[in-house]
């Protein structure tokens, strides 16, 4: 069976993205950097909207938006992948595949991955809050508060969340919020 995507000009998506083998290197402070190096450049020449976004050690989720009129959501994840592959030097030998070494690869990135066309407004903020409490959920911190790389801090800031929003609850997500 071949997998399709679901592509909507001006949609909305949420995204998972894995490292390869599920390396710890995302959120090496320089790598962070490098990361948004590379969603900033992406976006000048390919624009779309970052709604929400968590930065974990070893993979990424966020919501983008599209302009209207253009669905290429695969681009952009191609050249964000490329340009932060390119540059990064955290890797290790051993994380490099057979198949990878013989195109002499940097296995970086898991080749593909996921998204989920954002339905209506409730999906939307079921999306938004699975996020925000992910490295909560992973046992990196106790409260979204505490996690450095999101946009939770951005969403407080708007008055979209109180400071203490997921600190001392355990929130329950249905099956259909979120992949990894």
């Amino acid at each position: 069976m071949e997998y399709r995507r679901a592509k909507v000009e001006g949609g909305t998506y949420f995204f998972t993205v894995v490292t390869e083998k599920r390396q710890k290197i995302l959120c090496l402070p320089k790598n962070v950097s490098l990361l948004r190096d590379a969603f900033g450049y992406v976006m000048q020449k390919h624009p779309f909207i970052i709604d929400a976004v968590v930065i974990l050690p070893d993979h990424l989720h966020c919501i983008w938006t599209l302009p209207e009129n253009d669905q290429d959501f695969s681009t952009r994840w191609r050249l964000i992948k490329s340009y932060f592959s390119r540059k990064c030097e955290t890797i290790s030998p051993e994380n490099i595949s057979a198949s990878r070494k013989k195109k002499k690869q940097r296995a970086i990135w898991q080749y593909r991955f996921w998204e989920h066309l954002i339905r209506d407004e409730i999906d939307f903020q079921n999306h938004v809050e699975y996020i925000h409490y992910n490295p909560v959920k992973h046992g990196l911190v106790t409260a979204p508060k505490d996690w450095e790389y999101s946009s939770f801090h951005r969403a407080v800031r708007q008055g979209l969340y109180d400071m203490m929003w997921g600190a001392g609850e355990e929130i329950i997500f249905d099956d259909d919020i979120g992949n990894e």
